[in-house]
């Protein structure tokens, strides 16, 4: 693939994430792939923000047939996807059509479940357009949606033709957007990379005033891929990626139904990733001074939010739901130290309440 392109590239499962600006490695992959048609999926945002970036630059778009969705993650769901396809279908989308999925982890990965289960799977590449979606969402394969109001419950494993980046995107994010994406940069580095974790931590008061650094984003990335090439379906060791997911996701899925302005992806998993770090401290070996060294720096990132007692018994349902368990327990992927992460720790009712008291006691009411 794109054997004379000069800028950075990561090999991933039988396809490449390319870093540079989107203009010119877009049109260098519609000349070589030559799909017999091109679909453009955006949201209400993407199509103000980032669209205009695409058709402008690339004359091969002229012709392409845009779908604009709703945006957020409440419309992740099977009746937008239904859209999808009807979007598909209504043009005569075939196999030889490509989609083109430009967006937020929302977006790239409902996109992708759409275009992987209509005609039993049409080409389709990702364009992710904030930090949490370059970093995350769209490396690995996963796609999906959510499914009675539990996050990613229907979704497949099918690779992308490839993953363009380009930090041009970023400069349309506000503040909010890029902290919450950087909850999977740590998470990165907690779980496989200590140095790197020491790295954002000391820098990360120069995030909102500075453009995000471009080396950042892609140590992240090759952080995750080196974890996917390893695990693709996710039978063992992809699971530490789960990391702060098992308490984050409950949490987002609480914030989505009840707050008004709800928590983000990232902002969930950052104060999941306090607690689970309470928990690997309790079941994995984590010593305190890590524990309050990593407590210490998420807390200043993603302490906005008290987690009210009368809620726990709430999301330890929610938590029941978590794709990750077995035989009835609840699964965590958790911290030995700094930068080593491993998977299959249960841990009962009462210590997973623990670590929401261990969140909140941060807090000076």
């Amino acid at each position: 693939m794109l054997k004379n392109y000069q800028g950075e590239i990561i090999e991933s499962l039988k396809y490449a994430i390319l870093f540079g600006p989107v203009a010119v490695t877009l049109t260098l992959l519609i000349e070589e792939y030559k799909p017999s048609a091109i679909f453009i999926l955006v949201d209400t945002n993407t199509s103000t923000y980032c669209l205009p970036q695409l058709l402008q630059n690339i004359p091969r778009l002229k012709h392409a047939l845009i779908l604009e969705i709703k945006e957020g993650e409440q419309h992740k769901n099977i009746s937008t996807t239904t859209l999808i396809w009807e979007f598909l279908m209504k043009y005569k989308a075939d196999r030889s059509s490509l989609l083109l999925n430009v967006g937020g982890g929302v977006l790239t990965d409902m996109g992708a479940f759409a275009a992987s289960t209509f005609k039993r799977g049409i080409s389709f590449i990702q364009i992710p357009t904030t930090l949490l979606s370059q970093v995350d969402a769209s490396v690995g394969g996963k796609t999906g949606i959510d499914f009675h109001g539990e996050k990613n419950m229907i979704g497949t494993f099918t690779q992308p033709k490839a993953v363009l980046i380009d930090s041009v995107f970023l400069k349309t994010l506000m503040p909010r957007e890029l902290v919450s994406g950087a909850a999977e940069l740590i998470k990165h580095g907690l779980i496989s990379d200590a140095v790197f974790f020491e790295s954002l931590a000391n820098s990360s008061s120069n995030w909102l005033k500075t453009e995000f650094p471009a080396w950042v984003i892609q140590k992240s990335i090759a952080l995750k891929n080196q974890v996917v090439l390893k695990d693709p379906f996710e039978k063992n060791i992809r699971k530490i990626l789960n990391f702060g997911h098992t308490i984050g996701h409950a949490l987002e899925t609480w914030s989505l139904k009840h707050d008004e302005n709800p928590l983000r992806h990232g902002e969930a998993i950052g104060i999941g990733m306090i607690c689970e770090a309470y928990l690997s401290m309790l079941k994995a070996g984590l010593s305190v001074v890590e524990l309050e060294r990593i407590n210490s720096f998420l807390f200043s990132l993603y302490g906005s939010k008290s987690i009210e007692a009368a809620n726990f018994h709430t999301l330890y349902d929610l938590m029941k739901n978590d794709k990750k368990n077995e035989l009835g327990q609840i699964n965590f992927s958790l911290l030995k130290k700094t930068g080593l992460a491993w998977i299959n720790y249960s841990c009962s009712q009462e210590e997973i309440f623990a670590a929401l008291k261990f969140y909140n006691k941060n807090f000076v009411f």
